[in-house]
């Protein structure tokens, strides 16, 4: 072998070293956050004054049995899971609906004001989602639907159609003979979509599902906001938020687990995730 050949496979050598070496540097700066939650879940004082540098002193297996059967004002985490499961799936469901409603109808129907109404959700998703929470405040209050979790899955739901774009260009990918072929032989519209488009777009909708599912299950924001006068109404985002300081380790313990359905969901969804996304972001 030629020296220079040699000196290309060395070169090469030593790029993968300092590849792998920089990996595994940004890989431990995102995992130590996590290691250093799931060790605090089983602190055995439940204070996060008492930890030696980054790690509880002791550690015990008593505080993920007292996060499931602990009932106080302080923490009832059993109602806050059941409050957020009802929030996350019926957005779920709603707005899975209307954001495949919306996609398909924007791709297959041209109408008046087509073009205007998609460059005005276009702007409407510029501006980021806290500049109208004021209004939204007012509006609820009006509607009666403050420190309600109906209240929460219909802004979750109505507001899901916005983000439609994606699904959009999931829809424009398929071909438009599929159409004409099911209606030379006579199909509606509605049996079109429902019985030729929908086998089809099966990964564009757990695509769908899943982040309609994701953002109620985990957000702040708007629960802070509308639930914040009622402690049997929280999500768990504001109930883990309104935990003393001694209560660490529950509050870690909570953390962790409702990172767990999220993580399962994408791990055994990814292949439909990957697939949808991509089939959307590009129209052939």
């Amino acid at each position: 072998m030629s020296s220079i050949a040699k000196s290309i496979k060395a070169k090469r050598a030593l790029d993968s070293v300092w590849s792998y070496l920089l990996l595994a540097v940004i890989g431990f700066i995102f995992l130590f956050p996590c290691i250093w939650l799931i060790t605090s879940s089983f602190s055995a004082t439940g204070s996060i004054y008492d930890y030696v540098g980054f790690f509880p002193k002791q550690f015990s297996f008593n505080t993920w049995h007292d996060l499931f059967t602990k009932k106080t004002q302080s923490c009832n985490y059993t109602l806050w899971l059941g409050n957020t499961f009802y929030v996350a799936i019926l957005s779920c469901i709603f707005s899975t609906i209307l954001v495949t409603l919306t996609a398909y109808t924007m791709s297959r129907f041209r109408f008046k004001s087509r073009k205007a109404m998609m460059k005005m959700t276009l702007l409407f998703g510029i501006f980021p989602n806290f500049m109208n929470m004021t209004a939204l405040f007012v509006i609820m209050t009006q509607l009666h639907l403050f420190n309600n979790l109906n209240g929460l899955v219909i802004l979750y739901s109505c507001s899901a159609p916005i983000g439609y774009l994606t699904q959009k260009g999931f829809f424009d990918t398929i071909p438009n003979s599929i159409y004409d072929a099911a209606r030379i032989d006579g199909a509606t519209n509605f049996q079109v979509f429902l019985k030729m488009t929908m086998p089809l777009a099966k990964p564009i909708l757990v695509y769908t599902a899943l982040t309609s599912f994701t953002f109620p299950w985990s957000d702040f924001i708007l629960p802070q906001m509308l639930l914040g006068g009622n402690k049997d109404n929280y999500t768990i985002a504001i109930g883990l938020n309104e935990m003393p300081e001694d209560m660490f380790s529950l509050f870690a313990a909570g953390s962790v687990f409702v990172a767990l359905p999220i993580v399962i969901l994408y791990f055994a969804l990814s292949r439909f995730l990957v697939s949808g996304a991509a089939s959307g972001a590009v129209k052939e």
